[in-house]
């Protein structure tokens, strides 16, 4: 009996376990979940995790690309920007998804065994890198009017000193590479890709600077209602383009060891419906609801992540699949599902290949680019 009832209870909580799990319908080439350690690099991680989809569509090749190459590339930058601004701008490790294609810009690309950036993945640790940069930072600004160009050379050596020189050529796969050639041959080219937001504090239609605090570089976003901004994604996937995602992940709704993102108003979590085939019904958002948030700053700039696919529950309602950079740790090996309504509410922006626009998106570029 005793083992009937063990039997019993593995059966059952197999049988939560496969209901929970959603059917996939688009699921796109990505590299492995990996994880960005105790540093605030998600936006190198999400980002490069995109590029490395858009080589493997682009060029019909998965390569592992650096994530600390671009981080590497953007801190001076950061520094340099702070100081001018005379300490009165942000200085931090976040960024945005721009940030790492203006580095495979100016810079290139290598792949990660090129260029680990001074540990091991899956074991990044920046704690301390991220003290010292600030102490630099801030003794420059004290130092204003008299600031030393050693000041800004130490800076570089102290990156050096914790990620590693950037490599100026090196050989892969057999071939020897300059990290711009090997950005050519992955057939990566910066024109190509946009930032889209959607928010009522200024037109549809325009480019704006998203004031978020790790738009650190200025960056501009086309602004479209929330509707194309959706369906922006959703044509992108299904023409086998994935996405980068810019969200609001500091809620009662998202989970990253259950690898679910829901609105909390009516389910704070999946242990309030089990399954999929009890899951309530989530709040309509709407443009004011979110506009409302980001306002009161309820939502803000959290994190980015990889959108690379959708999926459906028992009762065939959309999910995007997202890649996160906190390890593989979850349910679902590293990778959420994040409602239609968490998307829609509490995203702050993305990023895809121009080719991946809905047509509503499109129209808004070109009449912008025509005034």
């Amino acid at each position: 009996m005793r083992n009937l009832t063990l039997m019993l209870v593995l059966f059952v909580g197999m049988t939560q376990a496969l209901a929970q799990a959603p059917s996939i319908e688009i699921d796109l080439t990505a590299t492995e979940v990996t994880s960005q350690g105790q540093t605030g690099t998600c936006w190198s991680f999400s980002t490069t995790s995109f590029l490395e989809s858009e080589v493997a569509r682009l060029t019909g090749e998965l390569h592992d690309l650096s994530e600390m190459a671009a981080v590497r590339v953007i801190y001076p930058e950061k520094v340099e920007r702070f100081v001018r601004y005379q300490g009165k701008h942000q200085f931090g490790p976040g960024g945005l998804c721009h940030d790492v294609i203006h580095a495979a810009d100016v810079y290139g690309l290598v792949p990660q065994a090129v260029y680990a950036g001074g540990q091991e993945p899956g074991s990044y640790n920046h704690s301390e890198l991220d003290a010292v940069l600030e102490s630099m930072v801030q003794a420059m600004v004290k130092q204003s009017g008299s600031i030393s160009p050693a000041s800004i050379a130490a800076v570089s050596g102290t990156l050096d000193a914790y990620l590693g020189a950037l490599p100026t050529e090196f050989n892969y796969q057999g071939k020897n590479y300059t990290p711009q050639s090997f950005r050519k041959a992955m057939k990566i080219n910066q024109a190509n890709y946009v930032s889209l937001t959607s928010f009522t504090h200024h037109p549809f239609g325009s480019r704006f600077i998203l004031e978020v605090p790790d738009n650190h570089a200025h960056g501009l976003f086309l602004n479209v209602p929330i509707e194309e901004l959706e369906a922006t994604v959703n044509e992108a996937l299904d023409h086998g383009m994935t996405v980068a995602w810019d969200a609001d992940v500091s809620n009662k709704g998202f989970s990253f060891r259950k690898g679910w993102a829901i609105m909390p108003e009516t389910a704070k979590t999946a242990d309030d419906w089990k399954t999929l085939d009890s899951m309530p019904v989530e709040p309509s958002v709407t443009q004011a609801t979110r506009q409302e948030d980001f306002d009161e700053q309820s939502t803000t700039d959290d994190h980015l992540m990889h959108i690379v696919g959708r999926a459906r529950d028992t009762q065939g309602r959309p999910y995007f699949i997202m890649k996160n950079s906190w390890g593989d740790g979850n349910e679902y090996g590293g990778r959420q599902f994040v409602s239609m309504e968490y998307f829609r509410h509490h995203t702050i922006a993305i990023m895809l290949h121009r080719d991946g626009l809905s047509k509503g998106a499109r129209n808004m570029i070109v009449k912008k680019l025509t005034k």
